[in-house]
């Protein structure tokens, strides 16, 4: 029997599971909540999330792995094979991440050939096709909008309407599935190797991005935004659930990528102490960049309000006969108070025109997403002295994040894959190719018009469901199944103690009602929400509008929500049909016997 590979050192199990797990949502999905939370209050109910599910939950799967020595489908299996179904429902799971992930490290590739250039393309609008002036859907909209939504994705107007492939995304794809199956190409030979790498760079630049990001205009602005706390925030039912479910995602339980990594530990190895360390660096992680990013934040929110104030004085100039130099973007407010009172008739004809210049309003806007990363982001640095320079370092480390998220994801196919019996004579550089080679074929569909909609659907629901409840029958099959006290001793036997009180308490009792709870409350609030919505992007307005889906995507979303679960009962059930047609076979056998004696 061929030997199982394992990590050269402890040290490149850490790294992988921290280049797994400190991924893009630390820098696009935690600021957005902070944000959304009042700032620093949301890292209250974070940090208790983290104490109360994350890392008991962490530390179990790595358990797990690491005592099987097997990927999720073959450790589960091991416990009961009545329980396959839940290793199967991370691998599919994994699957539907791995198909829609990697586009935006297409994406990432996209903006970083696009920055080599002496004037970046989302810096200033195109001019139109008569060479007359600026192409109108960027004048409606702003550059960094018009490059991302029609030259990034040549978006079509909704998920129905669908055009070809556009090519320069399909390259950019294919080049990042190139470069994850070099990555992996070996298994865990190659990745123990990618991962010092991966895992290391993007505190670099995020570095020269903190020195950089608190030098700019208006970034104490943005930070002081972050960590004056909103109290009554914690009185909101929502900021704990999000609070709960971005620990869940950020650490990337469920998955079945840690019981993969696990699996290539040494029997012995020290997983209990590197379950902590793990997740303090991925929460430390996620509490950095948000510095780094509401520095950015406040730079941009001070830009926009500043150019706001200016348009504002320039239209009182027009409109009164005032000297130049006396309205300045400092005193516009007492001028437009002073305005109102001495010229009243003449004020009430421009008042539509005035905007309200509102710094807490620019703060307050809370972006997420693909919208943080290639929109929001590229405004600002299109902003910065040398924009080329801070463009390429921050897709690169985008693109670094990306990649060694996708490590975690694609071995966590490929690790279940290799333990089946027939898999062993073929080869892993084959095996990897084969996969790689369908996820990136099946991926072209995001590379269309209509692809960012699907790349939302998958975005939105192809994961948070089944997760919840794949993690729930864990938690639930190791505490109430295989037993509390045969975990505890398993763990013994590779550590050489027992796990103490705080873990069993955990186990047992806190974090599964934490996920029953996260887990209805997922069901009820897709209930309440109705016919389920999206964002299309309209050229004439030059903005997105919420759009519904049609019937065959609010089918499509169905068959997400349910393929994973369902793999569950249904290997269950075959696994308890095969044992009783196996019964019967055997009954059927000792009767002939014995009529024949």
């Amino acid at each position: 029997m061929e030997k199982r590979p394992n990590w050269e050192s402890p040290i490149q199990f850490v790294l992988a599971c921290v280049s797994y797990a400190v991924g893009l949502g630390n820098v696009w999905r935690f600021p957005y909540l902070c944000q959304m939370h009042g700032g620093g209050g949301f890292l209250i109910p974070y940090l208790i999330m983290l104490v109360l599910e994350g890392v008991p939950l962490f530390y179990l799967e790595l358990a797990i792995g690491q005592k099987m020595s097997r990927g999720s489908i073959g450790a589960w299996t091991a416990i009961s094979p009545y329980l396959g179904g839940v290793g199967l429902a991370s691998v599919v799971t994994s699957l539907y991440l791995c198909l829609y992930y990697n586009i935006i490290n297409a994406w990432s590739f996209w903006y970083l050939f696009h920055s080599f250039q002496s004037v970046l393309p989302w810096a200033e609008c195109p001019i139109n096709s008569n060479r007359t002036g600026p192409i109108e859907e960027c004048e409606r909209a702003t550059p960094t909008q018009y490059f991302f939504f029609r030259e990034t994705l040549n978006i079509s107007p909704s998920i129905e309407e669908n055009g070809g492939i556009h090519t320069g995304q399909a390259l950019c794809l294919l080049l990042a599935w190139m470069i994850t199956y070099l990555f992996i190409v070996r298994g865990v030979k190659s990745t123990g190797k990618v991962v010092y790498f991966t895992a290391t760079f993007p505190y670099v630049v995020l570095f020269i991005y903190l020195i950089r990001g608190i030098t700019l205009q208006g970034a104490f602005n943005g930070v002081k935004y972050m960590f004056i706390p909103k109290m009554e925030q914690l009185a909101n039912p929502n900021t704990w659930i999000n609070a709960a479910t971005q620990i869940f995602f950020s650490l990337g339980l469920g998955f079945g990528s840690l019981i993969a990594f696990a699996s290539y530990n040494h029997y012995n190895n020290n997983f209990e102490r590197q379950a902590i360390i793990v997740s303090m660096i991925n929460s430390g992680t996620s509490i950095f960049a948000s510095i780094v990013t509401f520095a950015i934040y406040g730079f941009k929110a001070t830009v926009n309000y500043e150019n706001c104030l200016e348009r504002v004085r320039l239209l009182l100039l027009n409109t009164f006969n005032i000297a130049e130099d006396n309205i300045t973007i400092d005193n516009v407010f007492t001028w437009i108070d002073e305005l109102n009172t001495t010229y009243p008739v003449k004020f009430a004809e421009i008042e539509n025109q005035l905007e309200h210049c509102d710094l807490e309003s620019e703060l307050n806007t809370a972006v997420e997403g693909a919208g943080l990363a290639f929109i929001v982001y590229s405004e600002a640095i299109k902003n910065m002295p040398l924009p080329q320079l801070w463009s390429v370092l921050y897709f690169f480390m985008l693109l670094l994040l990306g990649m060694g998220s996708m490590l975690g994801n694609v071995t966590a196919i490929i690790t279940p894959l290799r333990d089946f019996k027939v898999m062993k004579g073929v080869s892993i550089e084959l095996i990897n190719g084969v996969v790689c080679l369908f996820c990136m074929l099946v991926g072209l569909a995001f590379t269309t018009t209509a692809g960012n909609y699907w790349f939302t659907i998958f975005n939105d629901y192809a994961a948070t469901f089944s997760l919840l409840f794949v993690v729930l029958i864990e938690v639930i099959t190791v505490s109430y199944i295989y037993g509390i006290r045969r975990f505890e001793k398993d763990i013994e036997d590779m550590l050489g103690h027992r796990p103490n009180w705080y873990w069993k308490i955990m186990w047992t009792i806190t974090s599964p009602l934490l996920l029953i709870f996260l887990f209805i409350t997922y069901i009820v609030n897709y209930i309440r929400g109705g016919t389920p919505t999206y964002q299309a992007w309209d050229k004439e307005l030059g903005k997105t509008v919420v759009t519904e889906y049609p019937l065959f995507g609010q089918i499509f979303i169905g068959l997400l929500l349910v393929s994973s679960v369902s793999c569950v009962p249904l290997t269950a059930l075959y696994v308890y049909c095969q044992k009783r047609k196996h019964g019967n076979h055997l009954k059927r056998q000792r009767t002939v016997s014995t009529v024949s004696t």
